[in-house]
This record gives structure tokens, sequence and C-alpha cells, in this order.
């Protein structure tokens, strides 16, 4: 429209000045220093947070590539090359089942722990940055942007005074079960969309409540003479759970298993504390969850049924869940990554990335004081009866304290046998119970701020202090060798077409995954035998880590183990030609600084014939 396009002449004032500010505005630089400037308490909490999640990850920083945390060196190499496959999907090369791995049967990316939708997202960061830029990238951002959206719920949707909602989500975001799901556990620690769906799920109850509706009036001061539920906002609210739950799918199901079912708990003790509610609200909030559940079945209906029915997949778990209990005395124990925490605690669980229960007793007192404080509050005890429960949980079958597995039998027993749930971790249900203690607090500091008298100050500081000692340190890392110039070069392109299979020797194992670095630094462009995944190579088809090795892998793991060099037969030659077709193998490769490389080597010349040297590995095209 121009500037000299007719206005009406009987316009009111009041009416121009509305109709000008529905205009969309250019968002020039004036009024984004504004915008900041009105919101710099919250923008300064989120560089904190980003701040802190930046200094817990500096090891990396400096080379991803070359870097490597080094508690779990093993898992950041199988999630890189998961990072490598997802990102092969905006070249238009993905599937569900991926014979990248495990050639030529492949590995089902649903029954593994890929992240598919973060390893999309940053797809250009990987194939322009290499998928270690990416991993170490999404460590950061996971701790940071999980504090902040728990920030933001608390200060948003629960009203929280900022400096209570800044300790809560400090906890909710660095917790020691945080920092130590860091360790290469990307599924766990990508949490940020979990205050995305409490927000939601609030969003319907509230929108379903007819007595909300009418406090909050028709949103022009006017009260409504009869109260209904908001229907519009019920129905927006469903479709964006299930939109968020459906992403959260493709991200880390296991957190969304452990999100649902403390939602449970807190709904049905909610509705106990708070009976009217329950009777006013639940037909319409029933409805919503079921219609939000029927939206999310529509997308996720195929990729469920694919991981646990289709090729490839499993439906059991493959961990024991007497193995990975928490230690009842892990609960009052700082964590060993905190600054102040002790190595000596370490032995209360399975290994630096489940500190998931280290919580310390100052925080446990702390935490039980302020639930005493805020009494009978519906929030307040429904996060106490979630806690408890999750806590419980934590403890799998049988107690377990101080290393000694006791006769005393855990809430865990009555998930015993359940499809699905029983492979559930079952210290892994102490990380839901860290939002709803860092809940507890956060009320308890809002109440205190609020108020008057001592408790302005002694509350706050008590929950300080109480969080001071889980302050985490820096997450250890160390150097790792470089990859092969035969692969960083482009040189494997001589020995395998893009799409085909290369051996590298030794082969992959769970235990030694690092030739799958190979693939990932190539972005995944050829496949590989063997590796490190989950699939149905367990007895009777249950799930199983890695798969069974063939002679030839056997023989060449033995002399990769042992040195020497063995003396082959011809029938040991047949098996290896057998192996190599059965691999759909282009060549098989070998770097020339891989320890025993010389009687590898000769293993080697002796199955396949004269090697060819190209850049810094030998190769034997079969």
């Amino acid at each position: 429209m121009s500037s000299a396009a007719p206005t009406a002449p009987d316009a009111a004032p009041d009416q121009a000045v509305l109709a000008a500010e529905r205009l969309p505005r250019r968002l020039s630089p004036a009024r984004l220093l504004a915008t900041l400037s009105r919101h710099r308490a919250d923008v300064a909490v989120g560089l904190l947070f980003v701040a802190l999640a930046g200094w817990l990850t500096h090891g990396l920083w400096p080379d991803p590539a070359a870097r490597v945390l080094a508690l779990n060196p093993e898992d950041q190499a199988l999630y890189e090359w998961f990072l490598a496959v997802d990102a092969r999907a905006l070249l238009g090369d993905f599937d569900l089942l991926t014979r990248r791995l495990n050639a030529p049967d492949g590995v089902n990316l649903m029954t593994n722990t890929t992240v598919i939708a973060l390893g999309i997202a940053l797809a250009p960061v990987t194939l322009l940055l290499g998928a270690p830029v990416t991993f170490a990238l999404l460590a950061l951002a996971n701790l940071a942007g999980t504090a902040v959206a728990w920030y933001l719920l608390y200060t948003r949707t629960l009203g929280a005074h900022r400096v209570a909602a800044a300790l809560g989500a400090g906890l909710c975001g660095f917790g020691p079960g945080m920092v130590s799901q860091t360790n290469s556990h990307l599924h766990m620690t990508a949490q940020w969309l979990v205050p995305v769906i409490v927000w939601l799920v609030v969003r319907l109850l509230r929108a379903a409540d007819p007595a909300a509706r009418a406090v909050d009036g028709d949103g022009a001061g006017r009260g409504r003479t009869r109260a209904e539920p908001d229907r519009r906002r019920m129905v927006s609210s469903a479709v964006g759970l299930a939109a968020a739950v459906t992403a959260q799918v493709f991200i880390g199901e296991e957190v969304l298993f452990l999100c649902a079912l403390t939602l449970l708990v807190l709904a049905v003790t909610y509705a106990v504390t708070d009976r009217g509610l329950a009777r006013r609200a639940l037909p319409g909030f029933a409805g919503g969850m079921m219609l939000a559940a029927g939206l999310a079945l529509l997308v996720l209906a195929w990729p469920l049924w694919f991981q646990f029915a289709g090729p490839q997949g499993v439906a059991d778990g493959m961990f024991s869940p007497h193995y990975f209990s928490a230690d009842l005395r892990s609960w009052w124990t700082v964590s060993p990554l905190s600054v102040v925490g002790s190595d000596e605690a370490a032995r209360l669980t399975t290994g630096p990335a489940e500190y998931n229960t280290f919580l310390g007793w100052p925080l446990l007192l702390v935490t039980a004081a302020c639930a005493v404080w805020l009494g009978r509050r519906p929030l307040a005890v429904a996060c106490v009866v979630g806690t408890l429960v999750m806590g419980a949980l934590s403890l799998g079958p049988r107690v377990v304290l101080d290393g000694d597995r006791t006769a005393v039998p855990g809430p865990y027993t009555l998930l015993s046998g359940l499809p699905v749930v029983d492979g559930a971790l079952p210290m892994r249900f102490a990380l839901a119970a860290l939002p709803l203690i860092a809940t507890l607090l956060v009320l308890a500091a809002d109440r205190a701020l609020r108020g008057t008298g001592r408790a302005r100050r002694l509350v706050p500081a008590a929950v300080g202090a109480a969080l001071l000692p889980l302050l985490p340190a820096p997450l250890p890392t160390a150097e790792r060798p470089p990859v092969p110039e035969f692969i960083t070069g482009g040189h494997w392109r001589q020995c395998v077409e893009p799409g085909g299979v290369l051996v590298p020797v030794p082969l992959a194992t769970p235990q030694e995954p690092w030739p799958m670095r190979w693939a990932t630094a190539a972005d995944a462009a050829f496949g590989m035998p063997e590796g490190f995944f989950i699939g149905p190579y367990g007895r009777d088809g249950t799930a199983a880590m890695g798969t069974w090795k063939l002679p030839t892998s056997a023989l060449l793991a033995e002399v990769a183990k042992r040195g020497g060099q063995p003396a082959v037969r011809d029938e040991q030659r047949r098996q290896a030609a057998k192996d190599a077709e059965f691999w759909g193998a282009s060549c098989v490769a070998l770097a020339v600084d891989t320890p025993h490389a010389d009687s590898l080597r000769g293993t080697l010349e002796q199955l396949y014939g004269p090697s060819t040297r190209i850049a810094d590995a030998w190769i034997w095209r079969v």
C-alpha cells in the first residue's frame, strides 16, 4: 500500500492506533536493544548457564576431533558415528535401517539411542565441520538448554522469582546426574523439551478447568457468567503436546518415559490433594490427553513398530536391573564429578556416566526442610511424593547399601516382567527426581523472597549453600589418535566406492569401537562389518551389544591383541574369501600405525595376497 492510499475519514483515532499496532514492525537494532534491556536479567541468567556449560566441556573445544571425554570414550565414538549417519539425511541418504554398520545385516536406528532429530537438525554442522564438533556442541547445548528451559518454565508458568528460578534451573541443568550423563550420553542430557512438555500439560489442565477460565475472564477484564473450559486452548495444547512428544521420541525415548511416569505420579497425587480441581478439569483434561496421544500415535506408530518388530529390532532390554541399581548410600554422597567430591565415592555406582543419585546430605536436608515449610500446598506435596517414588524405584529389585546387596526388595520389583518398561535402568529413575527437588527449592525460595522477616534471606541462602557442594568440575578429557590420512584425505575412494563396504583391521567391537571413527570422518559414506550397536544377537534373538564374530574377524582380533603371525592354511584362505563375500566388502584396510601392524599385515597377506600402500594404509581388494 502506498503512502497516497486514502484513509477512512470517519476512523476514530484510537482505532487508527490499534490498526497501526497490528501492522508488522521491522526489528530495528534499537528495538532489539530495548527488548534485551527489558529482559536483561533473563538474558544474564541464560548467558551464565551457557558459560557454565562451556566451562564444563572446555576440554573438547581446542580440537574436538583430537579430544575425547576421558571417562567414556567408547560411547563418544558411537555417538559421533550416529551423528554422521543422521547427517546423511541432508544428502537424501537415510533409512531407519542403515547398513553403514554391521554389514550386511545393518543396524536398526530406532532400537539404538541415535538422537535422530538432533543429528538431522545439526546435519549442516556435521557435514561442514565434522561429527566431533557436533558432539561437543550438543554436549554444551544440552546442559545449557535444559537449564534455560526450566528457568523459563519456573518464571513464566510458575511465576517464580528470578533468583529462585535460577537456583532451581541450575540444579535441573547441572545436577550430578546431568553432568555425569554428559559423558557421552547425549540422549539422556537432551532434556530441554521436558519443560516444554510439562508446560503444555499444565496449559491443557488450566484450559480444561472451568474455574480457571472464569477467573481469567475473556481477555478484556470481563469475567464470564458461565464457566466453561477453553476448548480452543485445549486443542492447541494437545496438538503442541503431540508434537513435543513426537520430537522427544526421536531424541531420547528413555527421557520421555521418565517424564511420562513422573507426570503420572504427580497427576494422581495432585488429584488426591485437590479433589475440586480433579472434578472440574478431569473430563476435559482426559479428552485433551487422548487427543494428544492419538495425534502422536499417527506419526509414531510405524517408527515404534519398526523399533520393536522391524528388521534388526529388539523388544527387550539388555541391561540387568540388578546391576544398574542405585546404592542407597549414594543419595547422601557428593558426586565425584563435583568440585568437593571424592574419587572414593565412585565405587557406589557402575561408572562415571551414572552418578545420578549423588545429591549429598546438605541438599537432602534442605529439601526436606523446604518441603515441611511449604506445608500441604498441592504442588509441593506432589513433588515430595514424586521424589520418593522415583527415588525408591532407582534402588532396583533389591536394595543395595554401601556396595552390599541386601534381602530387602525394592519397589522396582513391581515393574519386573513388564514389556519395554523392564528394560529401563533403575538408577536412571533418579534423574526424574532432580527437577522435582529443584521445584521444591524454587517454591520455598520464591515464597521467602516475596515475604518478609528472617526467612527472606535465610531460605535462599540455605538453598544456595546446599547447592554449592554440587558445583561440577570440568569433565576430564584426553587426546585421541588421529584418523588415518587414508580416510581424511579421501584416499579410501581408491579402495571402495561410496556406499560400499570397507573392512578396517581390526574390526570394531563394543569394547574397542575406534575403527568406527574412520566412517565418521568420511561422513559415513561407506559401510563396515560388525561394530558397536544393539541388535538381536542374544539368545533366541534377544538384545545384545554387537554381533558374533566370523572366523576371519576372530583371527584378526587375536593377532591384534597378542601379535605374532599364525600359519594360515588353505581352509582359512577360503574362509576369508567367504567372509569377505558375506560382508559385501570391496577392500580390507590396515593403518600403518595400528598396534602389531606388521603381524596383522603378514596375516592379511597370507589370507588375501600382496598388499598395496595408499597414503598411510595398506589395502587389499577382495
